[in-house]
């Protein structure tokens, strides 16, 4: 299956959640058994024989990709959840949003110092999220080697934000100027 085929699993839903913005929703992508496949393997083949201990993925798609891409490394999976979700202690990252503030959360206990994470989500935008879930991942003592994301909406910049930060980013199908 070639990127045009993992573009064509993606429903585009225009003005949605506001005017103007073209959302990209990889639920059809998921919900594809071969397109699901191939995205998964994709997103874990430049991670194959790396040192991983775990993957984090993001509420909530993250959880779907990230799951899956766990299970193909044989690793374990943490949950980087919205605040207020998680039933044990938290470390709690604030980050801000286009219109005021937001915060995710994971358990304390989730990762060992030292421990190498692979952060995976389905879309990376302006990377406020994905920044603050590796500034999170760090400050519990992971190590955060790298961002895997389905798609990437370049014009945003949030890929570089990223890779600003030492982490190195890779998705699959990238949107420019769309």
């Amino acid at each position: 299956m070639t990127d045009m085929d993992l573009k064509k699993a993606i429903r585009t839903i225009p003005d949605y959640p506001k005017p103007g913005i073209m959302f990209r929703d990889v639920t059809t992508l998921i919900g594809d058994a071969r397109a699901f496949r191939v995205a998964v393997d994709r997103m874990v083949q430049p991670w194959a024989g790396a040192k991983i201990d775990q993957v984090a993925g993001t509420e909530a798609r993250g959880f779907i990709l990230g799951g899956a891409v766990a299970h193909q490394l044989s690793v374990g999976f943490i949950p980087v959840r919205k605040r207020g979700k998680l039933p044990h202690r938290t470390l709690i990252e604030e980050y801000e949003l286009e219109y005021g503030q937001d915060a995710i959360e994971i358990h304390v206990d989730a990762v060992t110092e030292g421990d190498r994470v692979l952060l995976v989500d389905d879309l990376i935008a302006t990377g406020g999220t994905a920044e603050a879930s590796i500034k999170l991942l760090q400050r519990a003592g992971a190590t955060v080697v790298g961002a895997a994301f389905v798609i990437d909406l370049p014009d945003l910049g949030g890929a570089k934000r990223i890779e600003a930060l030492g982490v190195p980013v890779s998705s699959l199908i990238a949107y420019e100027g769309e």
